[in-house]
């Protein structure tokens, strides 16, 4: 095999003069390596110099600096978060902790937002932002200092408020150039694409033609599309054609963010959903996806409301609200299920608000409890809420099935993303609405799903949180465990890793990882941060460093 190789071109290098030996930064011991080829697992030795993969395989006699005996282990790639919201937690807390102990050494941001780029106002500042660009924001993340990689694509949304702001309507030609010129700048600061999340506005607002105008600059460049597609609902498979239709005519490789099915009387579309996507592929489009693996969803409340009336933006929205006319056509609107039919009342809970005052009288009942104790319907209780509290509020959507999360599991082409930030205990994350998924998606993958319930086997498992995830972003290095790649690694007990997170509790750290190494620097040591910060940006394909 190529690791063993490189053991003995390294040992015939090295001992040609017996009273040398060669000196690693670090070698673990014994462990039970677990590539990310998806092949079977072996039993090696890894050895670390500087931030690389320096040899893998039996290295009696090799010293190194510090040693772990990775006994009992699996040493793997380090995780890839497909869907990470940390771009703002890591300026607050670089450590990254929630993730970390699960194994994450790659956080990707950009699902519809991106943190560039960001307009100036008429004074000439940007608008409460210390950078403008997507590139800037690399660089300033980079010099606070983070514990896990970065990555990011540009959203599609936050380039339509650029140019658009919260308009309701297509851009003009010299827009939408704008729009492409944009793009074109983020990708050669470092994007990996297009990121889109066509639910929500003014996202939603976007045709199909102006994201495939947006896609094909991004493919000239080399990356992806990644969508949340405009309904996982009832429209789930209209909104799949549309994604199909812009990977085929962009020619650009697409993914699908948090693949799922909402609302019971949808469920039954599961095989059509697959079936569509498995044709696809088969037809040459490179289409993949990404999942969390929890049946509830975590959004805003606003996602119940018609997105016409979210024109402009929340002070607008609540504005209109107010008018009784439009507020009657609202609430109509919402009866008749727009804008996709929305879930029974008893499948939403509410766990964030603004105010104090209604978190201590709503916070984590359902819908429907709130609505009897306000006095009014779901609907109009919603209006009413969004109006006083002045957010999205946060809320739980219990839509999904469980089989449907464990098929969607099974697929070949699915890797994972938390759809969350990454925190810690610290006070300052006391009030960002949490879900479980932050602090438990990857440890549940390997624990409950394929060590307890055997849906995939621990090396696929593997592989698609690692070299599935950095393949389909054209990461070089990164992803498997080969000499000459850069050493991220996770280091963990197959037999104890598992979650601890819950809908009642989220904020719990995962249990069972051991070790975890970033460009060769240990962040994590038994299962204890190491306070060290060596993440760096991982940059996409069109990157032109300046």
């Amino acid at each position: 095999m190529p690791y063993f190789l490189s053991v003995a071109l390294l040992i015939a290098t090295f001992t040609s003069d017996r009273s040398q030996q060669v000196e690693f930064d670090c070698i673990i011991r014994n462990g039970t390596i677990y590539d990310g080829s998806g092949d079977a697992p072996f039993q090696a030795d890894v050895a670390i110099r500087h931030d690389t993969i320096a040899a893998i395989g039996d290295l009696k006699g090799m010293v190194a600096k510090k040693e772990i005996d990775a006994s009992g282990l699996a040493v793997a790639p380090g995780f890839v978060n497909m869907l990470s919201w940390a771009d703002r937690a890591l300026l607050i807390d670089g450590r990254s902790m929630s993730n970390i102990k699960q194994g994450v050494t790659l956080e990707v941001f950009g699902e519809g937002f991106s943190p560039g780029p960001v307009k100036r106002n008429k004074t000439g500042k940007p608008v409460d932002s210390l950078w403008t660009t997507l590139g800037g924001y690399f660089k300033w993340l980079a010099q606070k200092g983070m514990s896990p990689n970065v990555a990011s694509f540009v959203g599609a949304t936050t380039i339509r408020m650029y140019e658009l702001d919260q308009a309701n309507r297509p851009p003009s030609p010299q827009e939408l150039q704008r729009m492409k010129n944009l793009v074109s700048q983020a990708m050669e600061e470092g994007a990996m694409g297009l990121g889109s999340s066509l639910i929500y506005a003014p996202a939603t607002y976007a045709t199909t033609e102006e994201l495939i105008a947006l896609s094909q600059v991004v493919a000239a460049h080399g990356g992806m599309y990644i969508t949340h597609m405009r309904s996982e609902g009832d429209f789930v498979l209209h909104a799949l054609n549309e994604t199909l239709r812009i990977s085929k005519e962009a020619n650009i490789p697409a993914e699908i963010y948090h693949l799922k099915i909402n609302l019971s009387r949808n469920w039954n579309k599961i095989d059509a959903l697959i079936g569509k996507i498995d044709s696809a592929r088969l037809a040459g489009l490179k289409i993949t996806a990404n999942m969390y693996p929890y049946k509830a969803s975590g959004t805003g409340l606003t996602s119940r409301i018609p997105t016409w009336v979210q024109e402009g933006g929340g002070k607008e929205m609540r504005k209109r609200l107010r008018h009784p006319a439009v507020r009657k056509k609202v609430l109509h609107e919402m009866e008749k299920g727009i804008p996709y039919k929305n879930s029974d009342p008893s499948d939403v809970v509410l766990t964030g608000f603004r105010l104090d005052s209604l978190n201590k009288l709503y916070k984590g009942k359902r819908l429907d409890e709130v609505a009897r104790l306000h006095g009014k319907s779901a609907d109009e209780t919603v209006l009413d809420l969004v109006i006083r509290d002045k957010s999205r509020i946060e809320a739980l959507y219990y839509l999904q099935s469980e089989e449907n999360v464990k098929k969607i599991m099974a697929l070949p082409y699915v890797s994972f993303g938390s759809d969350a930030a990454s925190m810690s205990t610290l006070k300052v994350f006391e009030d960002w609405g949490a879900h479980p998924r932050a602090y438990g998606t990857f440890a549940k993958v390997l624990g409950k799903y394929v060590r307890d319930e055997k849906i995939i086997s621990l090396q696929e498992a593997v592989r698609r949180m690692t070299s599935l995830p950095a393949s389909n972003l054209k990461i070089m290095k990164r992803g498997r465990l080969v000499s000459g790649y850069y050493a991220d690694l996770a280091i963990f007990n197959p037999a104890t890793i598992r979650d601890l997170a819950t809908f009642e509790n989220p904020r719990q750290y995962a249990e069972g990882m051991e070790h975890v190494f970033v460009n060769g620097v240990q962040v994590l040591a038994n299962g204890e941060h190491t306070l060290a910060k060596p993440g760096r940006i991982i940059y996409g394909p069109g990157w032109k460093k300046r």
